[in-house]
C-alpha cells in the first residue's frame, strides 16, 4: 500500500518536473481560472439571495433536532421584516462566527426598527446571554439572512477541517496538485 502511494508521488512529481513553461503557465492559468469561478459564484450567490454569508455551516448542537451539527443552511435575507418563530443566522459585534437560532420574540417599533429575540431549540434560556454586555435585543443590522433550506450532514467536511487544520491543508494541496498536473 504504502509502495503504491510512493509510486504515484513519484510519478506526479515526475510528470511535474517534466513539464515546460508554456505547460506550466497553461496549468497556473487553469488554477487561476478554477479559483476565480469560485469566487465568482460566491458573489452571485451574495448578490441574488441579499445575504452576506448565502451558505453556512451548523456548528453546535443548539438547534437540534431541527438542524444538526454539520448541517450547510441556505439563507436568504429578504426585504419582509422578520417574524417570530423564523430561524435566523446573526452576527454579533466583535465576534468572528454567525449563531443559527430561531426568532421567539419581536417588538416592532416601526417597519424598519425591530427588536429582535433569538433563542437555540435545545438550548433552555433566550440568548441575552450570548448577545454582548448590556445587549437586550438583537436589531435587523445584526441579521445574515433566514434559513430557506438546508442539506443534512453535507458540513460535516467542513467541521473537519476546522477542527483538523492539516486536512484541510492537505486537501487544498491535493487538489493544486491535480489540476496543476491535469492534462485538460
Amino acid at each position: 500500500m504504502i509502495g503504491a502511494i510512493k509510486a504515484q508521488v513519484q510519478s506526479t512529481i515526475d510528470e511535474f518536473t517534466s513539464m515546460n513553461f508554456r505547460q506550466l503557465l497553461l496549468q497556473g492559468t487553469n488554477l487561476g481560472l478554477i479559483v476565480t469561478s469560485a469566487l465568482m459564484i460566491w458573489k452571485t450567490l451574495i448578490l441574488v439571495t441579499g445575504s452576506e454569508s448565502p451558505v453556512v455551516v451548523v456548528l453546535s448542537g443548539s438547534m437540534e433536532p431541527g438542524f444538526y451539527r454539520g448541517d450547510i443552511l441556505f439563507l436568504n435575507m429578504g426585504t419582509a421584516p422578520v417574524r417570530a418563530g423564523e430561524v435566523v443566522v446573526f452576527s454579533l459585534d466583535g465576534r468572528d462566527i454567525p449563531i443559527v437560532h430561531r426568532v421567539i420574540k419581536v417588538h416592532e417599533k416601526s417597519h424598519e426598527d425591530l427588536d429582535i429575540l433569538t433563542k437555540g431549540d435545545a438550548n433552555y434560556g433566550d440568548d441575552r446571554a450570548l448577545y454582548n454586555p448590556g445587549q437586550k435585543w438583537l436589531q435587523q443590522e445584526h441579521i445574515m439572512g433566514r434559513v430557506i433550506g438546508y442539506l443534512p450532514y453535507v458540513g460535516q467536511v467542513t467541521i473537519i477541517m476546522n477542527d483538523y487544520p492539516y486536512v484541510k491543508y492537505g486537501l487544498i494541496g491535493a487538489l493544486a496538485v491535480f489540476v496543476l498536473t491535469s492534462k485538460e
